[in-house]
């Protein structure tokens, strides 16, 4: 098991990234030989926000939203390995969906965290919702943001199916281009905004967790993570804290279908909150206004 770290300099001069680094030693709780880093923002103070990125981005992406949450709690934004300022294994064959499991619960209980906002978008929300179902005591409130939770036994949309070729066939995934035509909003395709996704990864060796990602999606009910999901599912199906569903309507991939299907079966979740302009990566887009609307659902649920 090969392992990678990006070099300092690559994240030298990021726009509205001037967070201080910390790291967190990770091969215990995975059970691994050697050293695996994983890197986090610990900003502010008080209650305990976790904001959990996605494909194929990093705590980059929750840039705009980090000022404005951290004057109302600690906000907490780990890279998932594979990503930002985390270590990199080389082989794709070395990323699981129970590794990167594995890799939050580890983080979870290293640092204690309790009482819980998760925040989570794309696979953000298939690692965190499922640890929500799994350790429901740790968590007060959900925010789902164009995200899915998966069990095998709904057909993907067509969306999805065509980015899981391409990320199977494609030796060197373009992260700069693929958030150049992901990203809605034209006055956040900066070349600068662009670099920043693309810093991670100097080059094709350190984007295997990138590649293998959209193949670590369950699509078949007995892939590996759809019963775990299922089980999740039990408890979310149940679930009585306070729950908000906000949505980026200009995503190819995950439609209104995925937000009403949370507001189907998650008691608390309302209708979900379009938020207008905002795709996939609605982080992006529309940053600065959902970290407002979501420090107005904190003041408005007070946590248990």
């Amino acid at each position: 098991m090969a392992v990678v770290r990006t070099p300092d300099a690559r994240f030298a001069n990021l726009p509205d990234y001037p967070f201080a680094p910390h790291y967190l030693e990770l091969a215990r709780a995975l059970d691994l030989p050697g050293e695996v880093r994983m890197h986090y923002l610990d900003e502010g103070q008080g209650e305990v926000v976790l904001c959990l990125h996605g494909e194929p981005s990093w705590s980059f992406l929750y840039r705009r939203m980090i000022p404005t949450l951290a004057r109302r709690g600690r906000v907490l934004a780990p890279d998932l390995l594979g990503f930002g300022k985390s270590d990199k294994f080389t082989e794709r064959s070395d990323y699981s969906y129970k590794m990167h499991r594995d890799a939050l619960v580890g983080f979870l209980d290293a640092l204690d965290l309790r009482k819980i906002t998760l925040v989570c978008q794309d696979w953000g929300g298939l690692l965190g919702l499922q640890i929500a179902g799994q350790l429901p005591d740790r968590f007060s409130r959900l925010v789902i943001m164009n995200t899915a939770l998966p069990t095998g036994d709904v057909p993907m949309g067509e969306g999805f199916k065509a980015w899981r070729e391409f990320a199977a066939s494609t030796p060197d995934l373009p992260i700069g281009t693929i958030f150049g035509q992901s990203i809605s909003d034209e006055s956040r395709r900066t070349p600068e905004i662009l670099a920043g996704y693309e810093a991670p990864f100097p080059d094709a060796s350190y984007k295997a967790g990138a590649a293998q990602f959209p193949l670590l999606v369950p699509i078949a009910p007995d892939d590996p993570g759809a019963a775990e999901n299922r089980e999740a599912w039990k408890t979310l199906e149940q679930w009585q804290k306070p729950c908000l569903l906000l949505w980026g309507p200009n995503d190819p991939v995950l439609n209104m279908k995925a937000a009403e299907f949370f507001q189907e079966h998650i008691p608390t979740a309302g209708p979900p909150e379009l938020i207008e302009g905002a795709g996939h990566f609605l982080q992006e887009d529309r940053g600065e206004l959902i970290a407002e609307r979501i420090v107005q659902f904190l003041d408005a649920t007070p946590a248990g």
